[in-house]
């Protein structure tokens, strides 16, 4: 079986997976066997990439369309790398095949861990990059980050569903789905109400 796997960073309004999601299929991958995944890639404990490696079985192929969409971290690629080797499977990240049906060949072990430690560095590198932008625009007097919300700016899509929330019948994730506003919103409009 072909499995494939794209992620982005961010939700589906920001960022288009399709893109990724045309090149697994080209690669194999139906829909019904591609996960997709919005977080961040150095996040090691994914839901959707859990399940897909949970459910790899020996002779499968996991195609993704970079080393980068799979993982961030080198130390997970490593974790991925050793459930290939364990579980007989083909990894073919782009136009890089890992073959661990049979016994991996060292020189493509060796390129597989420098290509995460340079898509580990990539990201460190971008992450340096805003946080030197932001103390930049700091020193000039700019302010960073969201605006400041109060109680008079929240949706009254929230308030319709707040008494489901309250009372239990739906969690903050599910709060978060019928008012179409981010967890972190939602966690943050919860607050500012109850801290009333």
């Amino acid at each position: 079986m072909i499995y494939g796997y794209a992620r982005c960073s961010t939700n589906e309004k920001l960022q288009d997976i399709n893109r990724q999601v045309r090149e697994l299929k080209f690669s194999g991958a139906c829909d019904t066997s591609i996960y997709l995944e919005y977080e961040s890639g150095t996040n090691t404990n994914r839901a959707e990439l859990n399940k897909l490696l949970g459910i790899v079985q020996k002779g499968d192929t996991i195609v993704a369309t970079e080393v980068s969409r799979i993982t961030r971290s080198t130390k997970q690629l490593c974790d991925i790398l050793e459930l290939a080797k364990s579980k007989q499977i083909k990894l073919i990240l782009g136009t890089f095949v890992v073959d661990c049906s049979t016994e991996l060949d060292p020189m493509t072990e060796g390129m597989l861990k420098m290509m995460g430690v340079f898509s580990e560095l990539e990201r460190n590198i971008i992450s340096q990059r805003v946080k030197s932008g932001m103390q930049n625009a700091q020193s000039k007097g700019k302010s960073i980050g969201r605006p400041k919300t109060n109680t008079d700016t929240i949706p009254a899509i929230f308030y319709k569903h707040y008494p489901k929330y309250k009372s239990g019948l739906i969690n903050k994730k599910e709060f978060s789905r019928l008012c179409s506003l981010s967890y972190p919103t939602i966690y943050k409009y919860i607050n500012l109400v109850e801290e009333k």
